[in-house]
């Protein structure tokens, strides 16, 4: 299906029928003196809500994480 192209003026005067349109599926865009500008897509809904803690007890961060890094490897990272 080909994108339909409306001025930013007449988009203006029929924003809520043209948006309806866009979530029904319509490609849709914005011109301004017949030049393309924007295109309007909807919102792509979030497939599942996240769920905060759901890894809880899942996953285990060693006690020394953060410790530093042994000399030979940092000489490495430096010789790049």
């Amino acid at each position: 299906m080909k994108p339909s192209t409306i001025n930013i003026h007449e988009a203006k005067t029929h924003l809520s029928r043209l948006v309806d349109e866009v979530c029904n599926g319509k490609e849709l865009i914005l011109a301004k003196a017949g030049k393309p500008l924007v295109k309007l897509v909807p919102l792509e809904k979030a497939k599942t809500p996240r769920t905060p803690g759901f890894l809880k007890g899942k996953i285990k961060i060693s006690a020394d994480f953060d410790a530093p890094l042994p000399k030979d490897w940092l000489d490495d990272f430096e010789k790049s």
